[in-house]
């Protein structure tokens, strides 16, 4: 079997996804026209044409723009289907998901519109084809630490449908620490916790995200090598790093895919794994991903098979899951 059948082949798991960074151009246009929102583009493929960034706040503005044609549960449902669509094509069977609750609510938009779309959507997967879904609530790092606190509260009728609380969005000039109150009061939720961290950041926001706000998980987490004491921590503990390969290129983290060092962090013996981000804008879902690892750094069977593996080690599956999941990977 070829490496890219194999690929298509294996189950997997998805833990770096963010929903609205999944909003197809084409969806976009759409849900622009029922809403009569005039975009800056006269048509999906200027929209398309416009998915080029210098660094990830070019990134963001458009990405902001976008999502203002999310407007009522069904469009918000919309979006959560057609992600979980594409999962049922690449055999993903678990995928947590991030979502921006802020994206939303600072347009007037209420954790009563998109939670409900959100949830039809993971419930029609999970009973049609099988597919497990996990939601992470993702505070906006740009914005107070206090408008996260209020952030956290409005959730709270939606707490059971919600696994664990994250921290995204532009990441240089807002460190960790900015929110280290605010996780205190997560973790005693008992949610767990993950992070961006060490993309754009230096390896010292992993280290914050690390000590400050005693994270389950890091996101992004590649600059961890720039420090030996670190990128020793992170080996020893098994603290999972979820790698967007494709994000990484487009948001010129590295040149060219062949610099990008997620195949010696893992013969290192670092628990990485690879990760979409937001697949619309960065050019691949998570099969393409792994096709480029491929490609470009010649990823063999055995690496292909670990870091799908440590994707289900990472996950927030009960135990059992994850080893009958696992079970399946090495049958292959």
């Amino acid at each position: 079997m070829s490496i890219s059948t194999l690929i298509k082949t294996l189950p997997k798991t998805e833990l770096h996804l963010h929903i609205e960074g999944s909003l197809e151009p084409a969806l976009m246009w759409q849900l622009a026209g029922k809403h009569n929102i005039d975009l800056p583009y006269d048509s999906v493929a200027a929209i398309e044409a416009a998915y080029q960034f210098s660094d990830l706040q070019s990134f963001l503005d458009i990405y902001y723009a976008g999502a203002d044609v999310l407007r009522d549960e069904d469009d918000f449902y919309q979006l959560m289907w057609a992600y979980l669509s594409r999962c049922r094509e690449e055999n993903i069977v678990h995928t947590e998901i991030m979502f921006d609750p802020q994206t939303h609510t600072e347009r007037g938009i209420g954790y009563d519109i998109f939670m409900p779309g959100f949830l039809r959507a993971i419930e029609q997967a999970k009973t049609e084809w099988g597919i497990s879904v996990q939601l992470i609530l993702s505070f906006l790092r740009h914005l107070s630490e206090e408008e996260a606190f209020d952030t956290l509260a409005l959730a709270e009728t939606w707490y059971p449908h919600i696994s664990a609380i994250g921290l995204d969005s532009s990441e240089l000039g807002h460190p960790p620490e900015k929110f280290k109150r605010v996780f205190d009061k997560v973790r005693a939720l008992g949610f767990k916790i993950v992070a961006h961290a060490g993309e754009e950041g230096p390896a010292d926001y992993i280290w914050q995200a690390l000590d400050l706000l005693q994270v389950d998980r890091i996101d992004h987490g590649v600059r961890c090598q720039e420090d030996p004491a670190l990128l020793e921590r992170v080996k020893q503990e098994q603290i999972p790093l979820t790698v967007c390969p494709l994000s990484n290129l487009k948001l010129k983290v590295i040149d060219d895919m062949r610099q990008h060092n997620i195949l010696q962090l893992l013969d290192a013996g670092l628990l990485v794994t690879v990760n979409s981000d937001d697949p619309t804008y960065f050019g691949g879902y998570l099969n393409e991903n792994y096709e480029q690892l491929h490609q470009a750094l010649g990823m063999n069977e055995a690496q292909l098979k670990a870091l799908v593996i440590n994707s289900f080690k990472a996950s927030f599956l009960p135990e059992t899951e994850k080893q009958q999941w696992i079970a399946k990977v090495d049958a292959l």
